[in-house]
């Protein structure tokens, strides 16, 4: 009996497609693998690009000398003191105006912070700008006006050396620095070679944001030095955009006056943030709502007098133009009241002894209704008293559009049709809009004054007393 078999060719076929099936097999479960390998991959990449795009900004501030260390030393002021006044105003702009930025300072008082230790608060703290802040000076006789920003390099010119000389001297005042600064010795010329060579390093971002700085320096009209290179130690080991910028002459009378003015020091704080926020606009990618600039040019506030007060009239004529000022501090007001109330109380306690002093018929002559009041009017002071003592701070946040000698009405063309209210302090009358009691209240009214008045920005008070937005906010969340 003949029995049928599959021709050859049949079988070889069968096992090819077998084979191929079982290979399809695998290639799919393959598939499936690499598509879940993919998805997790992607996933965790999405992850880490999210938590480096939420990252802050980190703007270290280094405010030069400090302690022991002096820097220049005027007719009746030092260089320290002009360095940490304005760094702080400048870091209370950022932090007032610019929620995504971290400030960190290298100092914040009177205290002496070595070079090295200066880069390394930045390094440590994954910086992405570090701005130290210094006072010039020249030998007593010479005259000098004006301000100037440095990049690290090699100085082309003697005064860029001399002035990276004066400012490296102050290392000798540090414990073991030759190992520190592996034997750079500030006061020769060779030890600044390394520099040429060291520049290259962000040069580009650190050069444009001295420009910037620069360019707001002459805006509020200050003699522009220039943006030049020099070897400043405190520059070499940053790894991230970094400048020096001196403020002016100290050994210059006039410009010394102005660096420790209230509104020198407020023309140059908000100098150098415009400078930021112009290098973030630049370089910040991440930066989506980097706010307007501040007004540089502010008008000098005058002294508090007690000179007869001229009577103040709306002008409707001419037209007056407001002036945004940072907020002058009313510590002087606030002493002469307490002197004011320190002599009621004195006269008052005196007024009481004379009293009790006095003979019995003398008392007993007065009227009745006084003598019944009096310990009325006393409790009612105590109750007062008492109220004050445990009521907890009023912290309220307003947004100041301006000010000027001249009174402007709320209503002026120039506020853009904001809800202003109109505040008299001292001779100035300051223009405000939104009364806020929360920081993210506050931030939001910034954000609707910003957007029609250029240069409207934040001011706090506590119990009626002006005070920074970041002692403000600490206030508020204390007593939540």
């Amino acid at each position: 009996m003949r029995i049928f078999a599959p021709p050859k060719k049949t079988l070889s076929f069968l096992s090819v497609f077998l084979f191929a099936f079982t290979f399809m097999k695998y290639i799919h479960t393959f598939q499936r693998f690499l598509l879940t390998l993919v998805v997790l991959v992607i996933g965790t990449f999405s992850d880490i690009s999210a938590h480096i795009s939420n990252r802050n900004f980190v703007l270290v501030i280094d405010a030069g000398h400090g302690g022991h260390d002096a820097g220049a030393v005027g007719s009746f002021s030092k260089e320290k003191d002009i360095n940490l006044k304005v760094a702080l105003a400048f870091g209370a702009l950022v932090e007032s105006n610019c929620p995504d930025v971290k400030v960190i300072y290298t100092r914040r008082r009177d205290v002496f912070i070595p070079l090295q230790r200066r880069a390394d608060i930045a390094n440590d703290n994954k910086a992405d700008l570090f701005i130290s802040i210094h006072t010039n000076a020249l030998p007593k006789g010479r005259i000098a006006y004006g301000s100037e920003t440095y990049t690290l390099g090699m100085a082309r010119a003697k005064a860029n050396l001399d002035v990276a000389k004066r400012e490296n001297s102050v290392i000798v005042l540090e414990n073991d620095y030759k190992r520190t600064y592996e034997g750079f010795d500030p006061s020769k010329a060779e030890s600044y070679v390394i520099f040429e060579i060291l520049q290259d390093r962000h040069m580009k971002q650190s050069v444009d944001l001295a420009r910037f700085i620069q360019k707001q320096y002459t805006s509020s009209g200050r003699t522009d030095k220039g943006v030049h290179q020099a070897g400043f130690l405190v520059l070499r080991n940053t790894t991230m955009p970094s400048v020096l910028t001196e403020l002016g002459f100290i050994s210059t009378p006039a410009e010394e006056r102005y660096l420790n003015s209230r509104h020198g020091v407020s023309e140059l704080s908000r100098s150098i943030y415009n400078g930021f926020l112009a290098y973030r606009r630049r370089y910040d990618k991440k930066a989506h709502d980097v706010p307007e600039n501040v007004a540089t040019k502010v008008e000098e506030a005058p002294e508090l007098s007690t000179a007869p007060k001229k009577r103040n009239v709306e002008s409707k004529d001419k037209r007056v133009e407001v002036v945004p000022i940072e907020t002058i501090p009313t510590a002087e007001l606030d002493k002469k009241q307490e002197r004011a109330t320190e002599e009621r109380e004195k006269a008052e306690a005196t007024a009481q002894q004379e009293q009790q002093a006095e003979p019995a018929t003398t008392r007993t002559a007065r009227t009745s209704r006084h003598v019944e009041e009096t310990p009325k009017r006393t409790t009612a002071k105590s109750t007062a008293t008492r109220r004050k003592t445990t009521a907890k701070p009023r912290v309220t946040y307003h947004i100041q559009l301006g000010a000027g000698r001249v009174a402007v009405s709320p209503k002026d063309a120039q506020f853009k049709g904001l809800a202003v209210t109109r505040v008299k302090e001292g001779s100035l009358y300051k223009y405000y809009y939104g009364t806020c009691h929360t920081y993210a209240e506050a931030l939001r009214a910034q954000r609707t004054a910003q957007a029609k008045v250029k240069g409207a920005y934040m001011v706090a008070t506590v119990d009626g007393k002006s005070v920074s937005i970041p002692e403000a906010r600490t206030q508020e969340k204390k007593h939540k």
